[in-house]
Parts: C-alpha cells; sequence; structure tokens
C-alpha cells in the first residue's frame, strides 16, 4: 500500500493543475461564476459527471474532449459551489483574481484536510476502486445534493450540501490520480 505521503503528493499535483486553470480562467472571464446558485453549480457537475459516464459505458467521446478535462472541470465547480455556500458574506459579482484565487486556496485546503483525516480511516481504500465506481459516486452524490436542496437545504440526519461537494472534489481527485498512472 502506497504511503499517505505519496497520496498527499499525488493530491497536490492534481489541485495544482486545477488551481492553475481556475485562476487562468479568472483572469479570462473574471468571476462571472458568481452569479450562479448552488443549484446551477449542482447541475454543472451532473452535466460533467454524466458525460464521464456515458463516455466510459459506450466507449465514444464525439466532442473530443477528454475525462480528465471534465474530472477537473467538476473539482473547480466543487470548488466554486462551496464558495458561493459558505462565503455569504461576499455581496459582489466580480471579485479580483487574487481574492477569488485566495477562497480557492482556502476550499482545496479544507478538502485535504478533509480527504487526509478519510484517507486515514479507510485506509487508501479508494486506490483499489475504479474509475468508473468513483463517476458513480459522484453522481449519486449529486443527486443527493438535489434532494437536500429540493428541501431547502434542510437534512433530518444527513451530512449538509457542503460535505456532498467536498467528497465529490475528493472523488474527482482520486479519478484523476487514478487516470493519470
Amino acid at each position: 500500500m502506497p504511503e499517505m505521503s505519496q497520496t498527499a503528493s499525488e493530491y497536490a499535483n492534481v489541485i495544482t493543475i486545477c488551481r492553475e486553470i481556475f485562476s487562468k480562467k479568472t483572469k479570462d472571464y473574471g468571476t462571472a461564476w458568481r452569479i450562479l446558485r448552488p443549484s446551477s453549480l449542482t447541475d454543472q457537475i451532473f452535466i460533467k459527471a454524466q458525460r464521464i459516464r456515458t463516455i466510459q459505458e459506450t466507449g465514444q467521446n464525439k466532442v473530443g474532449e477528454n475525462i480528465e478535462d471534465e474530472f477537473l472541470a467538476i473539482v473547480n465547480y466543487c470548488i466554486m459551489a462551496i464558495i458561493q455556500l459558505r462565503e455569504t458574506d461576499l455581496k459582489d459579482l466580480e471579485l479580483s483574481a487574487d481574492s477569488a484565487v485566495s477562497l480557492y486556496d482556502k476550499y482545496a485546503n479544507e478538502a485535504f484536510d478533509l480527504m487526509s483525516k478519510k484517507n486515514h480511516d479507510y485506509g487508501e481504500a479508494w486506490r483499489d476502486m475504479r474509475v468508473s465506481s468513483l463517476t458513480d459516486l459522484i453522481l449519486m452524490k449529486i443527486l443527493r445534493v438535489k434532494q437536500i436542496e429540493d428541501n431547502d437545504g434542510k437534512t433530518i440526519i444527513s451530512e449538509g450540501i457542503d460535505a456532498n461537494y467536498f467528497d465529490m472534489l475528493n472523488y474527482a481527485v482520486f479519478a484523476l490520480i487514478h487516470l493519470n498512472k
């Protein structure tokens, strides 16, 4: 079994790629994504995950973009959604690139901390999982989030929406680590 320091390094490499994409797109587009409600971001994640599943099942990719790009997008959409959920004091739609990247880093670090704790407790079980199973877990979490959103964010016993976004983000990172081997 690989050491957890290897997982930390692989995880950091994936997040570095995602962060670079986020930073460059922020410079290109600003923070136009701030207009999106969390439910719209949930739907964006759904579209990406569903496309991955379709390509996995059919073996056909007519658009030409690879599934790695879709997993990278899922990571970034999850962080955007967490920002939208958690940063309720931010009223301006347009954030400076530095502010947006700073928030990105804040939640990417929180996701890493969560992954480290769960990875310890689960003994790196994700390493023995298939990428298709990680895709299915992301889709399941999306359906859970949609149900919670339909219940006005209320849960009786379950984790909240943000916890599900963190899990989807981490599943996407794990898939990318698998795909880069």
